[in-house]
């Protein structure tokens, strides 16, 4: 019997002691465009192989977990407003929203939530789901950690940089169909300061 009591008192200090580290994670709410504009969600596709054609979505959401003592426990969900594209042609993004490509009046919005981050001697290692275009597939995002630090109005914040290649044809979309194959991979790179909340 002391050695049952004994094993379930250990148990639960483990639990309480794992618990207490997740806790310590700090919520940052990223500083997109309702805020100070610190954060960007960009993109780049080679034209026909060549030239590169690069873009960003204006308009995003959501937050990211960082615990400097414990960062496998980070975790970041985002969310991206399809229809915000901009890549300094009105005519040409018309036609990249349009059915023959985005097709953002079915798929308006896509999302990244992550399931784990470990460090490593490069910054670090982040797996998630993308969903885009209708489906949802891992993908693996190289960080970068930018740094962290008090900002000038009482608050603190951190900041991160995220780079990640897809290839839109596991999505359900072929770019190379009309573009040819330099298309086959999309490159994105995922900028964001968050402010911590108090």
């Amino acid at each position: 019997m002391k050695k049952l009591l004994l094993g379930l008192a250990t148990s639960a200090l483990v639990a309480t002691s794992m618990n207490a580290e997740v806790a310590k994670a700090d919520t940052y709410k990223i500083d997109d465009n309702t805020m100070g504009a610190h954060a960007f969600v960009q993109f780049r596709v080679k034209h026909l192989g060549y030239s590169w054609l690069y873009g960003n979505f204006k308009s995003f959401s959501g937050s990211f977990e960082y615990d400097a003592a414990n960062p496998s426990a980070s975790s970041i969900e985002m969310t991206v407003d399809m229809t915000s594209l901009d890549s300094n042609h009105a005519n040409r993004d018309k036609h990249i929203r349009s059915n023959d490509f985005l097709d953002v009046d079915k798929h308006s919005s896509a999302s990244f939530k992550s399931t784990s981050y470990e460090e490593n001697e490069d910054g670090g290692l982040m797996k998630g789901e993308l969903t885009f275009f209708g489906k949802t597939m891992p993908i693996e995002v190289a960080v970068t950690n930018i740094g962290g630090g008090k900002d000038p109005w009482g608050g603190y914040r951190h900041g991160f940089e995220g780079k990640a290649t897809i290839k839109p044809a596991e999505f359900g979309l072929d770019l190379t169909k009309k573009l040819g194959p330099a298309t086959a991979e999309v490159e994105l790179t995922i900028s964001v300061e968050g402010v911590r909340k108090k």
